[in-house]
């Protein structure tokens, strides 16, 4: 990939688009083609499709999406599966009729099974019933990877997808309503520690585990496998490890400072019970996590809320 190639990147204000121009930009790529949404509205297709011709792209980073946590998805379904839908199925459609060279289609973890042996290997995807409380995203989602695979299949579009675990870092979500886990747990402890509060409520039973992956490695990961992958197959991204809820929020607790107690509310859904992917196939392709949980909880809580971390 030459460093003049004009890449466009699908979403690049969101906290996974902004850390793929991030990594992009180091690697000393300078054609980097961006629109915003009040620009470009992804869900319209004849808008797509002119600005596909006029700017001919490429490469394309598909990480524009509409993304929320387990209440969101529960409140608006029908904008989590139809938005993202349009979305992929314009720039997916668009990159086949204007000759894109190469597209990065990004996935999720959800698309999974719930009760998916651990780790989940990329073949278990559609073995088995999807979590229900992030079900029309998951849909959305596995529709997109199913479509690369038929572009590939009909035409012989070089279309690849990677489905990330459970991602943090610069440019989260931290509305306390629509937010993921992490990025609502250091919003809560912060608010906590500020206001001296002696209880921080934390949903769930706290035994389900999760993965956490900082997107600066995510944006990493996509650089290789754009550089060195062009298989059918889509490739999960993770770290290969994980922990409880429990611990993530005494993980945060200890970043944050604050020294209240941990509340569990049980009555509050757990979501799937585990979900750790196994990364075997993107090692064995070259790449390894290299940010750990801790010290990248610690940079994300500095620069996001501008405290120092507690230091362990």
């Amino acid at each position: 990939m030459r460093k003049d190639a004009k890449i466009y990147v699908a979403g690049h204000r969101g906290m996974v688009g902004s850390a793929l121009v991030r990594r992009l930009q180091r690697a000393g790529y300078n054609n980097i083609l961006v629109r915003t949404s009040q620009e470009l509205d992804l869900r319209d297709t004849a808008a797509v499709a002119a600005f596909f011709n006029a700017e001919k792209p490429e490469y394309v980073l598909l990480a524009a999406a509409k993304v929320g946590g387990i209440h969101a998805n529960n409140t608006y379904p029908v904008d989590f599966l139809l938005d993202n839908l349009q979305i992929q199925n314009n720039v997916i459609q668009s990159s086949h009729a204007t000759g894109v060279k190469k597209l990065l289609f990004l996935g999720s973890s959800c698309i999974y099974p719930k009760m998916a042996p651990q780790p989940i290997r990329e073949e278990y995807l559609l073995t088995g019933a999807l979590e229900p409380t992030n079900e029309p995203y998951a849909l959305a989602k596995i529709a997109g990877l199913k479509l690369c695979e038929a572009y590939r299949r009909q035409y012989g579009s070089n279309f690849i997808s990677a489905m990330p675990t459970n991602l943090y870092g610069p440019g989260d979500n931290y509305d306390l309503q629509n937010s993921h886990v992490l990025p609502a747990m250091l919003r809560k402890f912060h608010e906590a520690r500020q206001q001296n509060k002696p209880v921080v409520e934390i949903w769930g039973s706290g035994t389900p585990r999760r993965e956490f992956l900082h997107v600066d490695d995510l944006a990493d990961a996509c650089l290789h496998l754009l550089l060195h992958y062009n298989g059918a197959e889509p490739v999960n991204v993770g770290t290969g490890q994980d922990l409880t809820i429990r611990e993530l929020a005494e993980m945060v607790r200890e970043v944050t400072g604050y020294t209240g107690e941990i509340q569990l509310d049980a009555s509050k859904p757990d979501g799937t019970p585990r979900k750790l992917l196994d990364v075997s196939r993107l090692q064995e392709l070259g790449w390894k996590y290299s940010i750990e949980l801790r010290a990248g909880i610690a940079q994300v809580y500095q620069e996001t809320f501008g405290t120092a971390p507690v230091t362990a």
